[in-house]
């Protein structure tokens, strides 16, 4: 990518559309970005490695977190405490990285409106059936989380035009590409802010 000040960029969109596996494929394509780690209180999935995938917490840790002023963005998303850490991030732009995240919606709201300068990506799925297949594919989830997840879903679905882009996860690898192309497009601006966190 062009010289200039660092990107942050937020992916987002609704559950099961693909986040983290298009951020696995992005992390690949661009290997000197940093990416950002969610803690969250929630349990581990199968697979899933503290640290790698998620920082997992306790309540209490998290909530000491929040205290301390430690996190960049926090909710409670469907019942459990999730959030970005602030210092890695602040610690990657200092260094000149682009930094890449992905959170909820609220998330991304708060965080367009309290870093001005960050890039949004909102990731949609092919189809509200095709989302609806991959909620209750998930085997984490029962079949009253699933209709929640669905329910929350078509609302975010509709509040897509909110962000700077806008991108179909129709097949890992274009989606992927294409979000790479933004970002190389973001850095070419010439009027591009840097973003600054205390």
């Amino acid at each position: 990518m062009t010289s200039g000040p660092p990107l942050l960029a937020v992916l987002t969109g609704p559950s099961a559309v693909g986040k983290d596996s298009i951020l696995a494929r992005v992390r690949a394509l661009l290997p000197g970005a940093h990416f950002t780690t969610t803690a969250t209180t929630r349990p581990p999935r199968a697979g899933e490695r503290d640290g790698i995938d998620y920082y997992f917490y306790s309540v209490a840790e998290f909530e000491a977190m929040i205290d301390r002023g430690e996190l960049l963005e926090h909710a409670r998303v469907y019942g459990d405490w999730k959030g970005v850490p602030k210092a890695p991030i602040a610690s990657a732009l200092r260094a000149g990285r682009d930094v890449l995240m992905r959170t909820d919606v609220q998330g991304a709201r708060y965080i367009r409106s309290a870093l001005p300068g960050t890039v949004t990506i909102f990731i949609n799925p092919p189809s509200t059936t095709e989302l609806e297949r991959r909620l209750r594919d998930r085997a984490a989830d029962d079949e009253e989380q699933a209709g929640l997840r669905l329910k929350i879903a078509r609302e975010e679905m509709a509040s897509a035009g909110e962000f700077d882009y806008s991108v179909v996860n129709d097949d890992l690898e274009r989606c992927s590409r294409e979000i790479v192309a933004i970002l190389e497009g973001e850095r070419a601006r010439p009027d591009r802010k840097a973003v600054v966190i205390a």
